[in-house]
């Protein structure tokens, strides 16, 4: 019998665990994920990240099935993305921030977006001058917030919001990091 061949992917959860709104454990969260038959689950930090292992190839499909689980087993209608471990470590190889360094005003942001844009050209400049975008693509924004009162990630994501729909969600580029670590260890793409 043949063993079925597996690919890791992350489950970025759109809204859960942020601003006390959709609170769900992470225990939970993973119980659910394995009641999926996924496996090697692991949740990253408590903002909604899931790092899993299935032999299923459609991500459109396994997309569904979170979501629709998710709805049933927590009552909330949640936006999954998808990404698979050759798509993260790509981006991070890409090193989108190249000379930018993070701090306590310069945060890092990469915006994944549920389904890709494949209208034309994707915007590089933001409506908002406040905001920088670094890299972008069909699927993902890097972006730049030189915080200060008024002008955060709060203000960020109404912005990008507004240029790309609300089937997004929004990671700090150090989350993103530590998703593609976990992501690189499990040995497949």
């Amino acid at each position: 019998m043949l063993a079925r061949a597996f690919k890791t992917y992350v489950a970025f959860l759109r809204g859960i665990n942020v601003g006390g709104n959709a609170i769900i454990k992470m225990s939970h969260l993973k119980e659910s994920f394995e009641s999926l038959r996924f496996e090697n689950v692991r949740p990253v930090l408590a903002s909604g990240n899931v790092v899993f292992q299935t032999p299923q190839r459609d991500a459109s499909v396994l997309r569904k099935r979170i979501e629709t689980s998710l709805k049933k087993e927590f009552g909330i209608s949640v936006v999954v993305i998808l990404r698979t471990a050759s798509q993260i470590l790509d981006l991070i190889k890409s090193d989108p921030f190249k000379g930018t360094k993070s701090g306590q005003e310069t945060r890092l942001h990469i915006t994944f977006l549920a389904e890709e844009r494949n209208s034309g050209r994707q915007p590089t400049k933001l409506k908002n001058p406040e905001f920088q975008i670094s890299q972008v693509s069909s699927d993902t924004v890097c972006s730049v917030v030189e915080a200060r009162p008024g002008v955060g990630t709060p203000e960020l994501m109404k912005v990008l919001e507004k240029e790309f729909g609300k089937s997004i969600t929004t990671r700090t580029w150090n989350t993103v990091k530590k998703i593609a670590g976990l992501m690189g260890q499990s040995g497949r793409p």
